[in-house]
């Protein structure tokens, strides 16, 4: 084995099993990746979707503790969310919500083993971004009228 010249090379050695030794691969960095690829952007999207949908969950307990409290804790959250920030929110979880949903629910063909090939996925993919769209439009839609 070569001799190790960067001290940060030392972590990349091991053993095996058998106790020679062997070099570690090196893990992928971001840099590595192409944010601007559709899969890579899909997923970190999905990652972030989860999140937003978390907080979307501490706001529907913040408002359902209010309408348990009483008229005065419950007409603040109405305010809140009836705010324009508060529609931009909801607007913002209700896209969260179908994203997530959607995106879920490639992965769960993704876990049968379908769609894996570089097209099926390509398409997979918009499919998801579209109805998002689509399904966000009509739910505010549906809220509006």
């Amino acid at each position: 084995m070569a001799r190790i010249k960067d001290a940060r090379e030392a972590a990349m050695v091991g053993r095996r099993s058998d106790g020679t030794l062997t070099r570690r691969p090196l893990s992928p960095h971001l840099q590595v990746y192409d944010m601007t690829q559709m899969t890579s952007l899909l997923s970190i999207l999905h990652r972030i979707t989860g999140v937003a949908w978390s907080v979307g969950l501490v706001l529907l307990v913040w408002w359902l503790v209010a309408a348990g409290t009483g008229q005065s804790a419950f007409a603040t959250a109405q305010w809140v969310f009836g705010s324009f920030l508060g529609w931009v929110v909801l607007f913002g979880l209700t896209v969260a919500a179908w994203y997530h949903t959607l995106a879920g629910i490639r992965h769960l063909f993704w876990d049968a083993g379908h769609g894996f090939a570089m097209d099926a996925a390509y398409r997979s993919g918009r499919l998801v971004v579209i109805g998002t769209a689509v399904l966000t439009i009509l739910t505010w839609l549906l809220i509006l009228v």
